[in-house]
């Protein structure tokens, strides 16, 4: 059974907590240093986890906090796998685990990076300049982006329906929401250059994974979609073999692709199509595990009224106070019944994807030992 006490107060308690579970796990550990300190002075890392089982070719990438203060799931589902595969059992393909791929959002509750940068909108692929903005971005900026500090005396609400009564939600989302390289103070902004998470994962992922034939990755992400519901979002066109795993292992109605227009929007510079685009494995299955919290008018006042706080405000106002305990809110709900529900998805989502692994078939299993965990028999969000 879940515990909502598996979510941590902060980065450095879950990155504690994380390279504990690990070691008691007997996982092997790496730490990545990004040169920038959290607010307590302590030094900010990437941590790498890597399960003892390398003698298979299949491969499950479990990965963190890529948008900063949405790490607190993330971060909950990988502790709360370890402690249960080091007490009870243990998963049959090799795992990687990726925690607080980016720190600085994390420990500063931010989503973004100390650059401002936007991480999920930083891969861009080698061919690919960092200019540009989507369609009427630039015309969206003075409402996004006013350079002043937030006050709850704006009508951000009736600005942003009269631009959605002007526009239509799925035209104002993906101008705002897209990714943009003109505004570096603004939101959604995806840097000038590869950002630092890019650059490790450039420099490691290959050898983490080396000698795999056959990867799944899971990136958990909170703030997108219906309150406590998930779904598997996909940022690169999928094969029929793709989809068809997809459908098998996680149901019908478990994903949705960026061009469907629904609850996704086509982003640029996602870790999805980069990953899937490097060819580190024959097969290789990214989604991003989005878990709703709040509504997206909510989602988008919180990220700009903090965007302001941090550009035009003071680190010690209260509006400031307000804004970030108010972002955290918003991609962490404190609510203890949503933190049950999306550990329970969390869980059945690896559940399945190590299942759905070790049942394939494979140019080499080596034999394992431990036990596959159990994952309740329910289908797929």
């Amino acid at each position: 059974m879940r515990k909502a006490q598996a979510f941590s107060p902060d980065y450095a308690t879950a990155r504690h907590r994380f390279r504990q579970a690990a070691s008691r796990a007997g996982w092997s550990l790496e730490a990545h240093p990004i040169g920038v300190a959290g607010p307590t002075g302590d030094e900010l890392t990437v941590d790498v986890a890597c399960s003892p089982i390398q003698d298979t070719d299949k491969s499950l990438v479990v990965s963190s906090g890529l948008h900063g203060v949405e790490g607190f799931l993330g971060s909950a589902v990988q502790i709360e796998l370890l402690e249960e595969w080091d007490s009870r059992s243990a998963s049959p393909v090799r795992c990687v685990f990726l925690h607080g791929l980016n720190p600085y959002g994390f420990a500063w509750i931010r989503r973004v990076d100390e650059h401002n940068v936007d991480p999920n909108r930083n891969f861009l692929l080698p061919q690919e300049r960092y200019e540009g903005s989507p369609e009427g971005s630039a015309g969206l900026d003075g409402l996004l982006n006013p350079q002043c500090p937030p006050s709850w005396r704006e009508p951000f609400a009736l600005k942003a329906l009269w631009a959605v009564a002007r526009h239509g939600m799925p035209a104002l989302r993906q101008a705002a929401a897209a990714g943009q390289y003109d505004f570096p103070r603004g939101l959604f902004f995806g840097g000038t250059g590869p950002s630092r998470t890019h650059q490790l994962l450039g420099e490691n992922l290959e050898r983490w994974l080396r000698g795999s034939r056959d990867v799944v990755h899971l990136d958990f992400h909170t703030g997108l979609g219906p309150k406590g519901t998930c779904k598997l979002m996909i940022d690169y066109p999928l094969s029929t073999r793709q989809r068809k795993r997809l459908t098998d292992w996680f149901g019908t109605d478990s994903f949705e692709e960026s061009e469907s227009g629904n609850t996704a929007y086509n982003v640029r510079g996602g870790l999805g199509r980069w990953c899937v685009a490097r060819n580190l494995a024959p097969d290789y299955l990214f989604a991003f595990a989005e878990f709703g919290t709040y509504g997206l008018m909510q989602v988008l006042a919180g990220l700009r009224a903090e965007n302001q706080a941090q550009h035009w405000g003071t680190p010690t106002a209260a509006s400031t106070v307000r804004a970030k305990h108010r972002l955290r809110e918003l991609f962490c709900p404190s609510a203890e019944a949503w933190r049950l529900q999306v550990l329970d998805h969390s869980f059945d989502l690896v559940a399945r994807a190590v299942r759905g692994l070790a049942g394939s078939p494979s140019s080499h299993v080596g034999p394992v030992t431990a036990e596959q965990p159990a994952a309740p028999d329910r289908g797929g969000s």
